[in-house]
């Protein structure tokens, strides 16, 4: 049940008007405590969305009642009218749940540059709240949908029964810092603010920063996290912590399985670095290789473009000692000074493709997640505002 499988949430989806194509629009998401600890994550664009500018300032006392969410406008770069729109969002989702505005979140997603309708969004939030409910995760899921295929949902349960649960939207611009991702993720759990960071921050590190299907970043993005108290468990800060990770990674490779276009998904996994920031600062370097994405895309298992990608990087290796594989066949060993296995012998006709880069420079790894650029996705984006 998505953001409503724990205790103490209930949920909406619901057509507005926002977008063209008469689909669901807006989501709300409320916490009914009796707890309201909270903490959010957001995009490192210095050019930020309004409803991410009011967030952040929402969150700082580590406190929320709801989050309200919109697909269908990104309500950025719309002018001073923009950051109105998410006020009065808040002040209306306030009133009707007997809140504080500073107690709700705001998230918008769609295209950069277009006012968004005030009306037609304070429509929308009314008929969100009339329609909330303990199993409206799945319709919130569906609303905060744009260029997805699926909606995307996950829930992990703790060992003494309390629940995380969460929703995600984003199929483009899936690069570091969040991808162009709305996440809402919600736990029962007995937690108070500090602890909800902590595992946000941990979970979100070793997840959503590790989807790089694009290289490009989002003006929009937030991950929140509230907590209801509703279950009256206390768990450790470590099973939070796993629980979080692992609703958070769910959700990660839906995101990663739904990019925009892709025709295979592709794993880039670095091992023997002498530290985890090597580690994907090359599998990043390879992610966002357009030569080595268009050679996969075409079936062609060209590791020259993996390794000049490795090259580019600040990462410590001694290139004649890089061995690198492609779904299990070494095609080179170090550093192409040995002969590795022919490149024929790869076989790159099914969706997932596995690249092994070992560095063979201390013991730290770490993996990336991309896609192949496509005709289809370069269509999809040339014609996203048109």
């Amino acid at each position: 049940m998505s953001v409503t499988a724990a205790a103490g949430f209930r949920a909406a989806g619901v057509v507005a008007g926002l977008k063209p194509s008469g689909k669901s629009d807006v989501a709300l998401v409320v916490n009914d405590g009796p707890q309201h600890s909270a903490a959010a994550v957001f995009t490192s664009n210095r050019c930020k969305a309004n409803p991410v500018l009011w967030s952040e300032r929402t969150i700082i006392d580590g406190t929320l009642r709801a989050v309200i969410l919109n697909s269908g406008g990104a309500n950025c770069y719309n002018g001073p009218e923009g950051f109105q729109t998410t006020h009065a969002s808040a002040e209306l989702v306030a009133e009707l749940t007997g809140g504080q505005a500073f107690d709700v979140a705001v998230c918008s997603t769609g295209l950069i540059g277009q006012p968004l309708d005030r009306p037609i969004l304070e429509k929308g939030i009314r008929a969100a709240h009339v329609a909330l409910s303990p199993d409206g995760g799945p319709a919130a899921a569906e609303a905060i949908m744009t260029t997805d295929t699926v909606a995307k949902q996950a829930v992990a349960t703790g060992a003494d029964g309390w629940v995380v649960g969460g929703m995600a939207k984003g199929a483009g611009m899936l690069a570091p810092a969040l991808a162009t991702m709305l996440v809402v993720i919600t736990t029962d759990a007995v937690a108070d603010a500090a602890t909800l960071d902590a595992a946000l921050r941990a979970a979100t590190r070793s997840t959503f920063d590790r989807l790089d299907t694009d290289g490009c970043m989002s003006t929009n993005d937030t991950v929140a996290l509230l907590a209801s108290g509703a279950s009256g468990v206390s768990p450790t800060a470590a099973e939070l912590t796993e629980a979080v990770t692992a609703v958070c990674a769910d959700l990660a490779k839906q995101l990663w399985h739904d990019a925009e276009g892709a025709h295979h998904d592709i794993a880039i996994e670095v091992t023997g670095a002498a530290g985890e920031d090597d580690a994907v600062e090359v599998a990043r370097a390879v992610a966002r290789s357009n030569l080595f994405k268009a050679a996969v895309f075409g079936n062609d298992p060209n590791w020259g473009r993996v390794l000049a990608a490795v090259g580019t990087t600040q990462a410590a290796f001694e290139p004649e000692k890089i061995d690198i594989s492609m779904n299990g066949v070494k095609v080179c060993r170090a550093g192409g000074t040995q002969f590795g296995e022919p490149s024929s012998s790869v076989d790159l006709s099914g969706r997932d493709v596995h690249v092994l880069v070992e560095l063979n420079a201390g013991s730290s790894a770490a993996t990336i997640l991309t896609s192949d650029l496509t005709h289809d996705y370069v269509h999809e984006n040339s014609a996203y505002s048109t």
